[in-house]
């Protein structure tokens, strides 16, 4: 019998960028370790994204040139599905994650605290979903969000309707 390993696949194998975890095998290992379990480098950014938006003082994710280019494509019917992982890159090892994050916030919090509470949030929902170890979460961040500032709005309303 082995006991659960993570290994990713790679060197060149069409699963490359692909968590396995691996169960012990044979009749007497219990039902939930029989098998494979494959989680890919999206999801693991999916989990880091959807964690680091919950914290307050985070009013988004992704560098100023990569919300631009976000917002024209939540405009296009099916071309939102990339808003969760804006911002967000990820590696995954055979047993560890790292998380690196493009975040704005929002002015007023404390800067130390807002990032010591994503890397706390990120940490905690990939170790608990994946079972991976995450050994760093680098937060980056490139813009305040002021209070009067609107993102860019939609089109103007014709004059004629």
């Amino acid at each position: 019998m082995t006991e659960n390993i993570t290994s990713v696949g790679g060197g060149g194998k069409s699963d490359a960028g692909v968590s396995a975890l691996t169960g012990r095998t044979g009749a007497g290992a219990p039902a939930e370790t029989r098998g494979k379990t494959t989680i890919a480098d999206g999801v693991v950014a999916k989990i880091a994204g959807m964690a680091a938006r919950e914290v307050p003082g985070i009013y988004n994710l992704g560098a100023g040139m990569a919300r631009a280019f976000g917002a024209v494509r939540e405009r296009v019917p099916g071309g939102g599905a990339g808003a969760v992982t804006r911002g967000v890159k990820v590696e995954v090892g055979e047993r560890q994650a790292a998380v690196d994050l493009d975040v704005v916030v929002e002015y007023g919090v404390s800067i130390v605290d807002v990032a010591g509470g994503v890397r706390a949030n990120v940490i905690s929902a990939v170790e608990r979903m994946t079972g991976l170890e995450v050994v760093e979460v680098n937060v980056a961040v490139d813009d305040v969000h002021l209070p009067d500032e609107e993102e860019e709005a939609g089109p103007e309303e014709g004059r004629v309707r």
